[in-house]
């Protein structure tokens, strides 16, 4: 007889309404720079209430840091705020748009990370909330530290297979976006790589090759491929990132990319039985793109314990469906 699957719960939410927004903008009490080794120093912050519940926000990307608006998705009186700016990006040194050796940069590496800032700032446990390539470091993270993680924020979901990279760049959503799509490729068009190739290895070359006017122009079609397709609608405010921020991000995602995340095909879906007695919220955008939701469905299917909802919404979590589910998330998590 055929396997029996576990459909899971799904909250299915259509508002144009959100319930919530995002908490007023709130200042760091406390930066500094960890040593994490290999010549790394990572940037962290922490915001909100020093005796509050703790809490980490792993950002996107990977190659995603920066931005002030992260530390509002959480009441800051009621949560110790901890933001991090993962290596070689945002405030972390050294920069990947600046030739930095991204050899040590890898998922295992920025799990190691978390665990040295955790104790570095004397917290026992907290919660991990993350997006995109955040909900991968998120996920990676609590099934390696199972006992320091109480809870789990997750959006947009991204576990790295095959699968999931061939959908967003390799052709999947050229059929949404097309237009989009011949601005992405047209790099390689330029570079003569064949189209019918593995288009993530063509910008490898591209990024890291010799000819800086060339990896810069790579850069900016890569960035503003993603850029313009995280948004339900287009934002033109989402293409806003300098040439050194679209240079970073860009190194850094298809370092990871062309490397299938240095994890084997499906490991955190597959692992997920590590985490199951850990209490999640899994917020997933109905038209995400970049992320689409069969991923957040393999994982709610392998992890019926948690709460999957989903919204109308693109990817981004400042899309005001999914920033509305997040904080309610983390209001209720708070309590």
């Amino acid at each position: 007889m055929p396997e029996q699957r576990t459909i899971p719960d799904v909250r299915e939410g259509a508002t144009i309404t959100p319930e919530r927004t995002l908490y007023p903008p709130v200042e760091p009490y406390d930066t500094g720079m960890l040593d994490v080794g290999d010549g790394n120093a990572i940037y962290y912050e922490q915001s909100g209430n020093p005796e509050g519940k703790p809490a980490v926000f792993l950002h996107g990307g990977p190659g995603g840091g920066g931005g002030t608006d992260r530390r509002r998705f959480f009441d800051p009186a009621r949560y110790r705020i901890v933001c991090l700016d993962q290596r070689n990006c945002g405030s972390s040194t050294p920069l990947a748009s600046d030739g930095a050796d991204l050899t040590s940069n890898t998922t295992w590496n920025l799990v190691a990370d978390l665990e040295r800032l955790r104790e570095h700032l004397r917290i026992e446990k907290w919660l991990a909330f993350g997006g995109s390539w955040g909900s991968t470091l998120a996920l990676a993270y609590a099934e390696t530290h199972p006992g320091r993680v109480t809870e789990l924020v997750l959006r947009g979901i991204f576990t790295l297979r095959r699968e999931e990279l061939d959908w967003y760049y390799n052709d999947g959503a050229s059929h949404v976006f097309p237009h989009r799509w011949e601005l992405y490729c047209q790099p390689l068009v330029e570079a003569a790589f064949p189209l019918s190739g593995n288009k993530m290895v063509g910008y490898h070359r591209l990024l890291f090759g010799e000819d800086q006017a060339v990896a810069q122009r790579a850069a900016e079609a890569w960035t503003h491929w993603e850029a313009s397709t995280s948004y339900l609608m287009f934002k033109d405010s989402a293409l806003e990132d300098t040439p050194a921020e679209q240079l970073t991000f860009a190194r850094i995602e298809n370092h990871y990319f062309v490397n299938g995340g240095f994890m084997r095909e499906g490991q955190l879906i597959d692992e997920v039985d590590r985490i199951r007695h850990i209490p999640c919220v899994i917020v997933q955008g109905r038209y995400d793109m970049c992320c689409p939701a069969a991923t957040a469905h393999d994982l709610a299917t392998a992890w019926p314990e948690a709460d999957l909802r989903i919204v109308l919404a693109g990817h981004s979590a400042f899309e005001p469906n999914i920033a509305s589910e997040l904080v309610k998330a983390t209001d209720a998590f708070a309590r």
